[in-house]
């Protein structure tokens, strides 16, 4: 039996990682809250693994938010992120972890990269201003698995998401992403009748988007391929692997999905005084297509999961 550590298995991708890997009987999930092990903590870390004897490692806790949160707490981005990739990945190597997927972010790639975004556009311009401090510990964790291949022969793969929703996400008011904080506030604008919700900027910006039952179904496709396979496809010029759909949509078309799921029958007004942000952002994820993953999810069904799931755990967001 595979004794696997999941790193951060209470967010929304980990929590998605583990509710998959606990349906096989072949597999022993070793999850810890942050309580019980603080993943900044170097020799906590070093002694949980040092104890442990685990064999395989998804390490998918961060520190995470929104375009508010970045921007305000630029210093804990960067530094939490990184301690915890180093902790992680150094003492998993210490400990004789042959196997261990690293899980970034698509804000890796530079603010003009040309569309859709090749995993050959890493470090190749200057990336966007407000998640910076976050790109760079994303990029230093994929770096630092490259590094650790090279030096110790070891096989630390790490996966690039496009952006992610699903049960777990984050609803708060202000620091949460794009979909759910579209879903509270149609949720909401429809418990109240309102006639109208407001929405940000022109619509016309295009966004990809991926559920985190499928993110989990990838990473554990792409942890669990023979090496001979991932070696074909992945040169040491290419240590990640992009994941998403390869679909995208507007933002309006986003909008007025949203508005159907929650059942808002009121009209949406755009306020073009607000920023739209980059024009487009989609992921080429043909290097994973090659490796045989393909999404189950398209947009309005996994919004009505996402959606589901806030109904049946709302008075968690009262705030």
């Amino acid at each position: 039996m595979n004794k696997v550590f999941v790193a951060g298995h209470r967010g929304m991708v980990g929590s998605a990682i583990v509710r998959q890997l606990e349906q096989r009987a072949d597999v022993e999930v070793v999850t810890r809250s942050r309580n019980e092990l603080d993943l900044t903590n170097q020799q906590a870390v070093a002694d949980f693994f040092a104890k442990e004897n685990i064999e395989q490692v998804y390490l998918a806790a961060a520190k995470v938010g929104g375009i508010h949160a970045n921007n305000t707490y630029p210093a804990e981005f960067i530094y939490q992120n990184l301690m915890i990739e180093c902790n992680i990945i150094h003492s998993a190597y210490k400990s004789g972890v042959k196997h261990l997927l690293f899980l970034g972010s698509s804000c890796i790639y530079p603010k003009m990269a040309e569309q859709p975004m090749k995993e050959t556009a890493l470090l190749t311009g200057t990336l966007e201003e407000t998640n910076e401090p976050y790109a760079i510990a994303k990029i230093a964790g994929i770096k630092l698995c490259e590094s650790y291949n090279r030096q110790y022969g070891l096989d630390y793969r790490s996966v690039m998401p496009t952006n992610l929703y699903g049960p777990h996400d984050n609803f708060h008011p202000e620091n949460s992403h794009v979909i759910p904080a579209l879903l509270r506030r149609f949720h909401e604008a429809t418990l109240r009748g309102d006639k109208q919700v407001a929405a940000w900027g022109s619509g016309k910006p295009m966004r990809e988007f991926l559920h985190v039952d499928d993110m989990a179904a990838a990473s554990i496709h792409v942890m669990e391929l023979d090496k001979a396979t991932y070696d074909t496809n992945t040169s040491a010029m290419l240590s990640h692997i992009n994941v998403g759909t390869g679909v995208d949509c507007t933002i309006r078309e986003l909008v007025e999905t949203v508005a159907k799921v929650t059942g808002f029958s009121g009209d949406i007004v755009w306020d073009t005084t607000k920023p739209d942000g980059a024009p487009r952002k989609l992921m080429d994820v043909s290097r994973l297509a090659d490796l045989g993953w393909r999404y189950n999810y398209n947009l309005e069904e996994g919004l009505k999961d996402a959606y589901q799931w806030f109904l049946d755990n709302q008075d968690n967001f009262r705030s």
